[in-house]
């Protein structure tokens, strides 16, 4: 999936869009994403002037992106334009090494539970092979209509 895929499937854009590309991916099981780390993101201004360093809730967030699209892949017919998939759970998480300005964060995305509305996926993040953070993501569905009730 290139950006314009992508952006057919999720929710978020631009500064916020934290996924890119998808290199690989098998509805409702897998997927592996690709997270361009720029210095002209708009949160290295503060996190920090003299050592840039991606925060670890966006790492997360991309992450989460990522399983979204798991969630609501093309060939998924779980698919429903009322329905959307909410973090329920950041659990087990170990940052490892920090991420960088220039970067290119390969994130991936097992699903590790699906049942009732509810999904378990281990996750993880690298940079050239190499593990920066890992954890588990748990997401909930929720009626659009609920959200702001």
């Amino acid at each position: 999936m290139n950006i314009l895929d992508i952006n057919k499937r999720i929710k978020q854009r631009p500064p916020f869009q934290m996924v890119e590309k998808v290199v690989e991916i098998e509805a409702g099981k897998y997927a592996k994403g690709i997270k361009n780390v720029s210095i002209n993101e708009p949160y290295f201004m503060g996190h920090f002037p003299d050592l840039p360093v991606m925060p670890g809730v966006l790492i997360i967030e991309s992450l989460a992106q990522l399983c979204s699209l798991v969630i609501d892949a093309p060939d998924n017919d779980t698919s429903d334009p009322d329905t959307v998939y909410v973090l329920l759970k950041a659990d087990a998480f170990k940052f490892v090494k920090a991420v960088v300005p220039g970067d290119t964060l390969t994130l991936e995305a097992n699903v590790l539970m699906a049942a009732g509305g509810l999904y378990k996926f281990a996750v993880k993040a690298s940079v050239d092979g190499a593990l920066r953070a890992k954890g588990e993501l748990s997401f909930t569905a929720a009626k659009k209509a609920q959200l702001y009730s």
